[in-house]
């Protein structure tokens, strides 16, 4: 048994070594998070922890009982700096621990906490007569760690799922030069297909029968629609093919916002209502700096 820990451990040490040399710019930068800044700091900071990881795994695997400790002693500060990086505000950051692509978190925390039982428990283990009982306790305890270290890496993922969300949600529809009408023409047959009724802006919104996208996206173009300053018309790839081929729109969902005058002010393909409600932000935007 302290054998398998003695080289399983060691292996953890070395790939975290080896982890910050094989990209050294990347984790001299991660080193900022802890306050090694200076472009002299950052390098031998780690340099340092490189050579120190090294010469541990080697001594913890040889069978040294002073590395076995030392290693534990280190990743209990590992521990302690990581935990003060978040209270710090810096959760999420850059984390040189594993190579460059870590971060700073409170998985981190327990990882290091859990490698600093597993150093300290080395030298002892054979020592230890635990019985059946004994090492189904200890078996019960890991599992619960595990699961307790998988609950925090959920509820970590869930968080970035929804940043991701949200920032994607902020984007403003992708408009792209040569798609669609140019900015600033007025496509005639376009503006005859749209009935103003006395708004402010006209909205074509281009969709496909066979586009998931555009399904879900309904409600969201309705919503739109009841906005009284808007008029919204929507025209389908098959039935209003040849109106899709004369003005170049490059697929669906894609929408085109033209102002009283029937000039298209802004365009762009859309995902989301954020996106098609940014279509009509950059046509109001340009309606008013144009008359400034």
């Amino acid at each position: 048994m302290e054998i398998v820990l003695r080289v399983g451990l060691g292996i953890v040490l070395a790939g975290a070594a080896l982890a910050k040399l094989l990209r050294p710019r990347q984790s001299i930068a991660a080193l900022a998070t802890f306050g090694f800044a200076d472009r002299t700091e950052g390098p031998l900071v780690w340099a340092a922890l490189i050579a120190i990881e090294l010469a541990l795994a080697v001594g913890v695997a040889l069978g040294s009982d002073t590395a076995a400790y030392a290693a534990a002693g280190l990743m209990l500060l590992f521990s302690a700096v990581t935990a003060g990086a978040i209270f710090r505000g810096r959760a999420g950051s850059p984390c040189p621990c594993f190579g460059p692509s870590s971060r700073v978190s409170w998985l981190g925390v327990l990882r290091n906490l859990a490698l600093a039982g597993g150093f300290a428990l080395i030298p002892s283990v054979d020592a230890l007569d635990l019985g059946t009982q004994g090492w189904l306790a200890i078996g019960v305890g890991i599992a619960l760690l595990a699961s307790a270290g998988l609950a925090v890496a959920v509820l970590a993922l869930a968080r970035e799922v929804g940043m991701l969300r949200l920032q994607l949600g902020t984007q403003g529809a992708l408009e792209i030069e040569g798609e669609g009408p140019e900015i600033g023409s007025r496509p005639a047959e376009l503006v005859d297909r749209i009935g103003r009724n006395g708004a402010d802006f006209g909205l074509a919104v281009f969709t496909s029968e066979g586009c998931h996208i555009c399904q879900s996206l309904a409600p969201a173009i309705d919503n739109v629609a009841q906005d009284p300053r808007v008029t919204v018309a929507r025209f389908d790839e098959v039935a209003e093919a040849e109106l899709w081929r004369e003005l170049e729109i490059p697929g669906s969902p894609f929408a085109l916002a033209l102002n009283r005058e029937g000039t298209v002010l802004a365009k762009g393909t859309f995902n989301n209502l954020a996106q098609l409600e940014s279509v009509l932000a950059t046509a109001e935007r340009r309606g008013l700096a144009a008359r400034a």
